[in-house]
C-alpha cells in the first residue's frame, strides 16, 4: 500500500524533505512507519519520545493501522492554504468564530470590530507578540509554519471547546505563518462575553489549548544560528549555524 509521510519543523530538517511516498506492506502501523524512516534517518531516533503523529489529519498513536492512500504527518511537539493574498479563512466555522492563518500583519482591531455585537459587555484579547530575546540570546526574527488544513480544523475544535465551556458570545483566533519581525503579534485571540470574568477565563483557556493541539512551529533566528522550539516544554532542537 502507498502512504504519503509529512515532515515539520526540526523533523523536516532531519529529513531533508516535507514531503516523502512509501510503499508498506498490508497491516503495517504508524510505528512501523517510524521504524522504517528512523532506520534511514538515525537522527529521527533521538526524537521519539516527543515526536507526535497525525494519520489524515487526526492525532493518532504508535499502533494506529494504515490504510492505502493515507496521510500520515511527523508532527514535532507543537509550539495555531494560505491563498495569493496571504491567508487562509476556516470557512465552516463562520463569521462569529472565524479562524485564520495568515501572512499577513494581523489587525487586532479588525478582528474586535467584526466580533462584536451591541449586547457584549466585555472584549477580551490576546495577543502573541514576537520578543527580542530567548534566554539571554538577542532574537533578530522568528519564523513559523503550520501543518495548515490540520492547524485550522484544531483552532475550529477549541472555538466550539470555548463556546461549550464557557458563558461566551463569540471566537476569533488569528495566527501569523512566515517571518515576523520583534514587536509583531503571532496569535491573536478575542473573546466576547456579556460578562468579563468568562471572557478571561475563555481566552486564558484557547491560548492554552492552540499550544497543546494546533500543529503550528516556531523557529527562532539568532546572530549565531537558529533553532526550532519544541512546543511547551522549551527545549530545543536542531540548532543550526
Amino acid at each position: 500500500m502507498q502512504v504519503t509521510v509529512l515532515f515539520f519543523g526540526m523533523l523536516k530538517d532531519i529529513v531533508g524533505k516535507a514531503e516523502d511516498g512509501i510503499t508498506l506492506e498490508e497491516g503495517s502501523s504508524i510505528g512501523r512507519l517510524y521504524e522504517l524512516y528512523a532506520a534511514r534517518f538515525p537522527k529521527l531516533a533521538e526524537h521519539s519520545s516527543s515526536i507526535l503523529f497525525s494519520r489524515n489529519r487526526e492525532f493518532a498513536g504508535w499502533g494506529e493501522p494504515l490504510r492505502d492512500g493515507d496521510e500520515v504527518a511527523f508532527l514535532p511537539p507543537v509550539s495555531g492554504g494560505i491563498g495569493d493574498n496571504g491567508e487562509r479563512a476556516e470557512a465552516a466555522s463562520g463569521d462569529d468564530n472565524p479562524c485564520r492563518l495568515t501572512r499577513e500583519p494581523i489587525d487586532t482591531r479588525a478582528l474586535v470590530e467584526q466580533l462584536k455585537r451591541g449586547e457584549d459587555g466585555a472584549v477580551v484579547i490576546f495577543e502573541g507578540i514576537a520578543r527580542n530575546n530567548t534566554r539571554g540570546r538577542a532574537t533578530r526574527f522568528l519564523e513559523y509554519e503550520a501543518y495548515e488544513p490540520m492547524a485550522l480544523e484544531k483552532m475550529r475544535e477549541i472555538a466550539a471547546e470555548v463556546k461549550q465551556k464557557f458563558a461566551v458570545d463569540r471566537v476569533g483566533m488569528t495566527h501569523r505563518l512566515g517571518r515576523l519581525e520583534i514587536g509583531e503579534a503571532s496569535i491573536v485571540i478575542v473573546v466576547t462575553s456579556p460578562h468579563r470574568k468568562p471572557a478571561f477565563e475563555a481566552c486564558h483557556y484557547a491560548i492554552d489549548r492552540l499550544k497543546q493541539i494546533v500543529p503550528i512551529w516556531k523557529k527562532e533566528f539568532f546572530e549565531d544560528g537558529a533553532v526550532w522550539v519544541e512546543g511547551e516544554s522549551g527545549r530545543y532542537a536542531v540548532s543550526q549555524p
